[in-house]
């Protein structure tokens, strides 16, 4: 390789976005087909396809470069969290409420996520999540964590591991050395845990170990500071420290290292330009860049350093060894189209389906309250709100939610309430809760990029009104903390998630009972 192309290869770019404006796969490939003819990048992240058009247009990028591209996805919700009509299932603290069967679980599924991963051409999941949910008011972490014990966390985190390898599928455990400990969105600011060495090495660091023992192909990096990991204040991305003494040297891990994505705040805002970056991360010991909204300029400013010996071309030559390794594990003797064949979509979504089931936790129910009776609830009548935060151009017109009710308990009716939602709307749905039978009351909490954690004030003030009253069922779709605001509440529930299968594993409850 040139010494341009070696820069190349270290750095990954996206393909689709999620971001507002939304962008498709289809509608992002001539865009990403002429950057890589100007420049031969090492890979991609995937963002926003389809599991039937998504693979045809993977072969033709592939088809247009020398080298292989790895292509990468944020997956750790199933395949379906970036393919649509592939499975997803439930957020990874739902496997942690399953007991004894979690293990088992989370291996199936990893395993399922791969075999439609590697039939779409995707070939690395950002996944397993190993960070420990230390803070529960965590805003970015939260139910994405496998839950708030390092032991427990540690079993999941290798159980994925050994799940996705199955299928054919590398991983990527995040976010190294833990963003569990934090009330900071990094997709916005820095985030500093202040946690001492020692204790980190007891709770953080324990499931990333555990990610390196079972085997872990990368290891992605947090964007926050651990000031007693490296006094400098700079983030675990950018820190030697972190990456080299503690990762490579300590812990004994010889994997790739990957940056979280580029654009984020916390490490976006620091330095001047790409190639800036580039060169920093580098010397610091990533060796893929993952995200970087210039990954022309991140080349360049590579070949530059490399060329005026501020960068030892045998580092480049080490980050780009080690993309290499990934590259020979995820295509094998084979080429870059991995095997086509038809994952067995009806099993996997059955699957996510009852695992949802198993896992939703009944905190609390009022004698007799439980489960709800279809025929008193058709005859005095049942009002059934969904609290939504926040919404997303990528949300449907109304959550799955809304048909699993209507299916369960005819005649039951059904709203949703968002941040936008006026006053009005709240008091006419109160004043229809005072004469309703049952209310339920689905509240989503969950980490967002870009979000703030939790209920709006004004969502807040609803919920109280209401939570006292007979008849009234809470129900967590996403993180537990929010209940704990509204103990009056007679029956409390929680999903752990709010993905599809959650939704309508939290009606099966309503109507059948645990």
């Amino acid at each position: 390789m040139t010494l341009r192309e070696k820069a190349a290869q270290v750095v990954f770019t996206r393909l689709g976005s999620n971001m507002p404006p939304p962008v498709t796969v289809a509608e992002d490939r001539d865009r990403v087909a002429a950057l890589l003819d100007r420049c031969p990048l090492g890979g991609l992240v995937l963002f926003n396809g389809d599991l039937a058009t998504t693979p045809a247009h993977l072969d033709a990028l592939q088809a247009r470069v020398d080298v292989p591209l790895l292509v990468a996805a944020d997956i750790e919700r199933g395949a379906g969290q970036q393919l649509r009509g592939a499975t997803v299932f439930p957020h990874a603290r739902a496997f942690g409420a399953l007991g004894e069967e979690a293990e088992a679980a989370v291996e199936a599924a990893a395993r399922a996520t791969a075999r439609e991963a590697r039939a779409a051409g995707v070939h690395i999941t950002f996944g397993p999540v190993a960070d420990v949910n230390l803070d529960p008011h965590n805003p970015i972490i939260a139910i994405r964590a496998f839950g708030e014990e390092p032991g427990a966390v540690a079993r999941l985190v290798q159980a994925y591991v050994r799940g996705a390898r199955a299928g054919g599928l590398l991983t990527a455990a995040k976010h190294f050395p833990g963003h569990g400990n934090t009330r900071r969105d990094s997709h916005a600011e820095l985030p500093v845990v202040t946690s001492g060495r020692d204790a980190l090495l007891r709770t953080d660091l324990v499931p990333f170990r555990a990610a390196i023992e079972a085997g872990v192909d990368l290891m992605m990096t947090a964007h926050v500071a651990f000031p007693a990991l490296d006094p400098s204040g700079r983030p675990a991305t950018a820190s030697r420290p972190i990456l080299h003494d503690l990762l490579r040297d300590e812990l004994g891990f010889d994997g790739a290292v990957i940056t979280d994505s580029l654009l984020m705040g916390a490490i976006r805002d620091a330095y001047p330009d790409a190639g800036a970056q580039a060169v920093a991360l580098v010397q610091a010991g990533v060796d893929i860049l993952l995200d970087q909204p210039d990954p022309e300029g991140a080349v360049d400013g590579l070949v530059r350093a490399v060329e005026e010996g501020r960068l030892a071309e045998a580092r480049l030559e080490e980050a780009v060894g080690r993309v290499q390794r990934l590259r020979q594990r995820a295509f094998g003797a084979g080429g870059p189209v991995p095997d086509r064949a038809v994952p067995d979509l009806p099993a996997h979504q059955a699957l996510a389906r009852r695992l949802a089931r198993r896992a939703v936790d009944v905190r609390a129910a009022g004698p007799g309250l439980l489960p709800l009776d279809p025929e008193r609830a058709a005859r005095e009548g049942m009002l059934a709100v969904l609290v939504q935060p926040h919404r997303s151009r990528l949300d449907p017109p109304e959550q799955p939610l809304g048909a699993a009710l209507r299916a369960a308990f005819p005649g039951v009716t059904y709203a949703e309430v968002g941040p936008e939602t006026e006053e009005a709307r709240y008091r006419a749905l109160a004043q229809q809760a005072g004469s309703a039978a049952y209310v339920l009351l689905a509240l989503v909490v969950k980490p967002a990029a870009w979000h703030a954690f939790g209920l709006t004030p004004r969502q807040q003030r609803f919920v109280a009104s209401l939570a006292a009253r007979p008849g009234v069922v809470l129900a967590a779709l996403g993180s537990p903390v929010v209940l704990e605001a509204f103990p009056q509440a007679a029956a409390r529930l929680c999903t752990y998630s709010d993905v599809p299968v959650s939704q309508e594993a939290l009606v099966a409850v309503l109507r059948e009972g645990r």
